[in-house]
């Protein structure tokens, strides 16, 4: 799990943002799996301070953009 101000990635619609700050699946699995989650500090208008939580990974890829990716990469 990573920090808050260090997160794997960020993704953002409008006012809303996603801070990933851990994945529970490789993304091989993710794609098979239509329950798959993202713990994320979420931000919107009505917590501007953020809340903590799972999110399924299929509601935020459809509907934000990635801004940041830090996601270690395999060798």
């Amino acid at each position: 799990m990573r920090p808050v101000d260090k997160p794997y990635e960020v993704w953002r619609a409008g006012e809303w943002t996603w801070k990933v700050l851990k994945k529970y699946q490789t993304p091989e699995k993710e794609l098979r799996n239509p329950f798959a989650r993202w713990f994320c500090l979420v931000i919107t208008p009505f917590m501007p301070n953020g809340e903590l939580g799972d999110v399924y990974v299929k509601d935020i890829v459809r509907s934000a953009v990635k801004e940041l990716d830090d996601t270690p990469k395999s060798a």
